[in-house]
């Protein structure tokens, strides 16, 4: 029996990314960053509507970085999404914090604002943050979210890797947390060089 193989998202480069990639060559700024890298934090800054944007390596290493900005340690708690790729909570404990799984609401599959505020009155510890997933390009209640964070004086980690482009009451997504990450991995909705950013309101991210 003849086969073919049937690629998820076979990798095509065009005139335009070639011209791109054959300049980072010229320009001997292959690694670790340079013009290109610049100019795509910028662009992407000014697209989601943030002041400042930086590029890591992957989704995971935007969410680790934000997760240690929140300086969490050993036995800190984090409040996190349930229904996520694992990568949304793994950096949790690669700090040593302790994962505290808030479920879903029907509506849009993301974390449940009823059943946040729940845990925040349930745990006498009081989370180092709480990390929110836009599963599959929705927004979760990101205005009853971000209220409760306010109220409990608790950073906000949004995790938009799925839902760049998508907005909630006319905001893009990825500008509510005191953090947050994007990704442009072949297998979200945005495709790029494998580049995330990762933002903090009020231009507090390293």
């Amino acid at each position: 029996m003849n086969s073919k193989r049937i690629y998820l998202s076979s990798p095509t480069m065009h005139d335009l990314e070639m011209k791109y990639i054959q300049e980072a060559f010229d320009t001997n700024w292959v690694a670790p960053l340079g013009k290109n890298v610049d100019e795509f934090e910028r662009e992407m800054a000014l697209y989601i509507g943030e002041g400042y944007a930086a590029a890591l390596n992957s989704g995971t290493a935007a969410l680790h970085l934000a997760v240690k900005l929140c300086d969490v340690r050993a036995g800190d708690l984090v409040f996190c999404s349930d229904l996520t790729f694992s990568a949304t909570i793994n950096p949790v404990s690669y700090e040593g914090g302790v994962q505290v799984l808030i479920d879903s609401e029907g509506e849009s599959w993301n974390m449940d604002p009823d059943l946040l505020e729940k845990a925040f009155k349930t745990y006498k510890k009081k989370p180092k943050a709480v990390i929110v997933a836009n599963l599959y390009g929705t927004p979760a209640k990101l205005d009853q979210i971000v209220e409760l964070c306010k109220h409990y004086d608790v950073p906000l980690i949004e995790d938009a890797a799925e839902s760049l482009g998508a907005t909630y009451n006319k905001r893009q997504t990825g500008t509510f947390g005191t953090y947050n990450a994007l990704s442009l991995v072949v297998l979200k909705n945005r495709t790029s060089d494998r580049y995330t950013g990762i933002w903090s309101e009020g231009a507090k991210a390293a």
